[in-house]
């Protein structure tokens, strides 16, 4: 799929991209008690897979013998990405705001460098690891409320923690993207990690819906927000997020990123009626300085996929 040149410019489409992401936080949110969370993270994959295919399968059907030969690498990378990740991410929805969940999501490049160091022995600099310890402060002034209290009680909120989880998910996924076939095209590598993450969460959602209660109400507004989350974020999001990239580079790009805490908060406030404190004005502050230390050690710490 391609954006024509004429409908916008990359600025124009890295802070659409931004948007569509801060959004599915609140329509997760706002979904919690309409649809379970496992079964929205299935009907998101579903809705994202049949809206890129039409796209995608020329592609995937010219590289099949590389997909086919590369399957457990591209199975092992969904698992953590369309499986696992925004599982987690809708899960802590149910018990935490839209707005700790898309600040915590900011944490995302400090938690690459920490996953690379870790998986590949990636070298950190004195200045990632200065902004590694200053991102840390604001996840912890999120998650604590701002209370040290919180911290050395061990009462922290459940779905802070889950969701952060999730992230971290995320950035084991993003890392695991050096595997990936380099001869395959994004959006086809993109619905074939979706088509896995399908089958992965189809049993879990089964799962959910027989024996823990779950459900899923269709309403025109929840059919609504169930093909927005799958379209969106998940597919336009990426095309329009790819499209910028090639433009401008990543190291631009990755400034629309931190859009993400004020696209969030302020529609978390519009439709949630979510309160912005000023403890999450010191985490966002803590979280971007971090980060910002970071890329001044490296510039290629941005994930390159849609959230």
């Amino acid at each position: 799929m391609a954006v024509s040149r004429g409908l916008a410019s990359p600025y124009l489409l890295l802070t659409a991209t931004s948007f569509f992401w801060s959004l599915n936080w609140v329509v997760g949110k706002a979904l919690v008690g309409t649809v379970s969370p496992l079964t929205l993270t299935l009907i998101r994959w579903v809705v994202a897979v049949a809206a890129m295919m039409p796209f995608a399968w020329p592609q995937i059907r010219a590289h099949w013998p590389l997909v086919r030969r590369e399957w457990k690498t591209i199975a092992w990378i969904a698992f953590w990405g369309t499986g696992l990740h925004n599982a987690f991410a809708y899960v802590g929805l149910q018990y935490t705001t839209a707005t700790n969940g898309v600040i915590l999501n900011s944490s995302i490049p400090i938690l690459i460098i920490l996953t690379g160091w870790i998986v590949y022995r990636d070298t950190i600099s004195r200045p990632q690891m200065v902004g590694v310890l200053v991102s840390l402060a604001g996840v912890l002034a999120v998650l604590t409320k701002g209370d040290p209290g919180v911290l050395a009680s061990l009462r922290l909120n459940a779905g802070d923690l889950i969701i952060l989880v999730g992230i971290v998910f995320w950035a084991i996924y993003t890392v695991l993207l050096r595997m990936r076939p380099r001869e395959l095209p994004g959006l086809a590598l993109l619905a074939c990690c979706g088509s896995v993450g399908i089958l992965f969460l189809a049993p879990l959602s089964a799962a959910e819906l027989l024996f823990l209660g779950g459900k899923v109400e269709f309403t025109p507004a929840s059919v609504a927000a169930m093909l927005y989350v799958g379209t969106f974020p998940s597919f336009i999001g990426y095309v329009f997020w790819n499209r910028a990239v090639s433009e401008v580079g990543p190291n631009i790009a990755g400034i629309f990123i931190h859009l993400m805490p004020v696209f969030g908060s302020v529609l978390a406030w519009v439709f949630l009626g979510e309160h912005f404190r000023a403890f999450h004005f010191v985490g966002i502050a803590l979280i971007l300085a971090g980060v910002w230390l970071t890329a001044q050690g490296r510039r290629d710490l941005l994930p390159p996929a849609p959230r």
